[in-house]
C-alpha cells in the first residue's frame, strides 16, 4: 500500500472499535452458547458411573452429527442477515417486511422434513460413523431426543439472523445465554438425577435438557422479534422478489456447508474407526475446536453485519478498513486462547473424562488445534465479511475445493503413514489454511479499492 493510501487509512472515518465491539461482544456471547450446551453435554456425560467411554462416545458422534445438519440448513440465517444489512444500508427496509416471515415459515417446514427424515433412520446414520454395540444404541437414544429441537433451532436461528441484519446481536445474547443456563442446570438435575425426587436418566437426561434450552431461546427470540423489529408473522400470499436471491444463497451456502461437514463427518468416522477411545478423545477436541471457533466468530459476525451495510451503502474504503480491524481482534482472541489453554494444558481434558487412554490421546494432539487458531480466525473473519457481502457462490467452491483437494487427501495420505488422530488435525490445518489463502486473495483483489478513492 502506497502512502496516499496510508494516509487516507489513517484520516477516513473507520467503522469504530466501539462499534464493532457492540455487535462482536454480544455475537461472541452468543456463539458460544451453542457449543457451550455440546461441552456440558460432554462433560456430564464422560463423567457418569455407567459406561462413561460409551456414552461420551455417542454423545460426541451426535454432537457432530446435529452440528452438521443444522449448520447446513440454518444457512438462511445467514442470507437473511446479509439481506437485511444491505437494505438497511440502503435504508430500503421496507422492501423486505414480506420477506422475513417467509424466510422463517421456510425454515419450519424445512426442520420437520429433516427431523421426519433423519430420526426414523438414526440407526442406519450412525451406523456410517462406524458405531456399533452400546455405542451405536446410546447414539440412537439420544439423537431421537434431540432431533427434536430441530424446529425450536431453526426457527430460532432464522430469527437470529433478522436481528443481525438489523445491527443487533445483543438479543440473541440473551437468548443464548438463557439456554446455555438452563441447560447447564438441567443437565446435572437429569443427566445424575436427584435422590427421591428425579430419577437419573443418564444420556436421555441430557437430551431432554438440550431441547428444554432450545424451547426457551425460542419463546426469548419471538419476544424480541415481536416487540423490538418492525416485522411479523404474517405470510402474504405473493411471494417476495428477494426470496428467489434468499433461495439462492441459501442453497449455495447449504452446499458449502455440506462440504464443510463431510469433512468433520469423515474425521469422526476415522475416529470411531480406530477404537471408542479414539472417538473419545477426538470427540473432546472436537467440541474444543467449535467453541473455539464460535468464540472467534463473534468478530466475523459483526464483520458479516457491518459488511452488508457497508455495502448497500457503496462505502467500499470503510469495508476495507472494517477486515483490518476485526482481523487484528481476532487475531488477540486467538492468541489469548492459545495462552490461557497452555497454561491449563493438562487440566482441560480433565473436565471431560477421567480415563487415562482418553487423556493422553487428546494431549498428544491438543496442541494441534491451539496451534490452529490465528489461520482459523483469518478464515473465519473473511468467511463473516463475504457471507455479508453475499458472496455464497465463492465460499461454496473455496469449501469445496479445500474439502475435496486438500482436507480428503491429506487425511487418507497421513492414515495411510498410520498417524491416525494425528492425521485427521493435519488434514484440518491444510483445509483452514486453503480457507483463509483463498479469501483474503480474493478480497485483496476485488475490494481493495482504497487506492483509487
Amino acid at each position: 500500500m502506497n502512502r496516499k493510501s496510508e494516509e487516507s487509512e489513517i484520516n477516513y472515518p473507520k467503522v469504530t472499535f466501539k462499534e464493532i465491539n457492540q455487535l462482536a461482544i454480544p455475537a461472541i456471547v452468543a456463539g458460544i452458547a451453542e457449543p457451550l450446551i455440546s461441552l456440558t453435554d460432554i462433560a456430564i456425560i464422560g463423567n457418569v458411573e455407567t459406561n462413561p467411554v460409551e456414552a461420551l462416545a455417542a454423545a460426541g458422534i451426535v454432537g457432530s452429527f446435529l452440528s452438521a445438519i443444522i449448520w447446513i440448513v440454518a444457512q438462511t440465517k445467514t442470507a437473511i442477515s446479509a439481506i437485511v444489512s444491505q437494505h438497511l444500508g440502503a435504508q430500503r427496509i421496507h422492501a423486505v417486511k414480506t420477506l422475513v416471515p417467509q424466510a422463517i415459515a421456510f425454515n419450519f417446514l424445512f426442520s420437520l422434513v429433516i427431523y421426519g427424515t433423519t430420526a426414523l433412520a438414526a440407526r442406519e446414520i450412525f451406523s456410517l460413523y462406524n458405531a456399533e454395540g452400546l455405542i451405536l444404541e446410546y447414539t440412537e437414544d439420544y439423537y431421537r431426543i434431540r432431533a427434536l429441537g430441530y424446529p425450536l433451532t431453526l426457527v430460532t436461528f432464522a430469527i437470529f439472523g433478522v436481528f443481525r441484519g438489523l445491527q443487533n446481536t445483543l438479543w440473541a445474547m440473551k437468548c443464548s445465554l438463557t439456554g446455555a443456563i438452563v441447560n447447564i442446570i438441567l443437565d446435572y438435575l437429569l443427566v445424575y438425577g436427584v435422590d427421591g425426587y428425579i430419577p437419573a436418566m443418564h444420556l436421555k437426561g441430557a437430551g431432554i435438557a438440550s431441547v428444554i434450552a432450545q424451547f426457551t431461546m425460542l419463546i426469548m427470540a419471538f419476544y424480541f422479534f415481536f416487540t423490538r423489529t418492525p416485522f411479523g408473522l404474517t405470510i402474504r400470499k405473493q411471494i417476495n422478489p428477494r426470496m428467489k436471491d434468499l433461495l439462492l444463497m441459501s442453497f449455495n451456502l447449504f452446499i458449502r456447508t455440506a462440504a464443510l461437514n463431510f469433512a468433520i463427518y469423515l474425521a469422526n468416522a476415522y475416529a470411531t474407526d480406530y477404537g471408542k477411545n479414539y472417538i473419545a478423545a477426538q470427540s473432546i477436541l472436537m467440541n474444543i475446536w467449535l467453541f473455539f471457533s464460535f468464540f472467534i466468530d463473534g468478530y466475523a459476525n459483526a464483520g458479516n453485519a457491518i459488511s452488508g451495510r457497508l455495502l448497500g451503502a457503496k462505502d467500499y474504503r470503510r469495508l476495507w478498513l472494517l477486515s483490518v480491524d476485526i482481523s487484528k481482534y481476532a487475531m488477540t482472541i486467538a492468541v489469548i486462547l492459545i495462552a490461557v489453554c497452555g497454561i491449563f494444558y493438562d487440566e482441560i481434558g480433565m473436565i471431560f473424562n477421567k480415563e487415562a487412554t482418553v487423556l493422553a490421546l487428546f494431549s498428544s494432539v491438543f496442541w494441534m488445534v491451539l496451534l490452529m487458531q490465528p489461520v482459523n480466525a483469518v478464515a473465519f473473519m473473511f468467511d463473516g465479511i463475504f457471507k455479508g457481502l453475499g458472496e455464497a457462490k465463492y465460499l461454496r467452491n473455496v469449501l469445496l475445493i479445500a474439502t475435496f483437494l486438500g482436507f480428503t487427501p491429506t487425511l487418507l495420505l497421513f492414515d495411510h503413514l498410520g498417524l491416525r488422530l494425528h492425521a485427521i488435525w493435519i488434514a484440518f490445518f491444510v483445509w483452514m489454511l486453503i480457507r483463509s489463502g483463498a479469501l483474503v486473495l480474493k478480497f485483496r483483489k476485488k475490494y481493495l479499492k482504497v487506492d483509487n478513492l
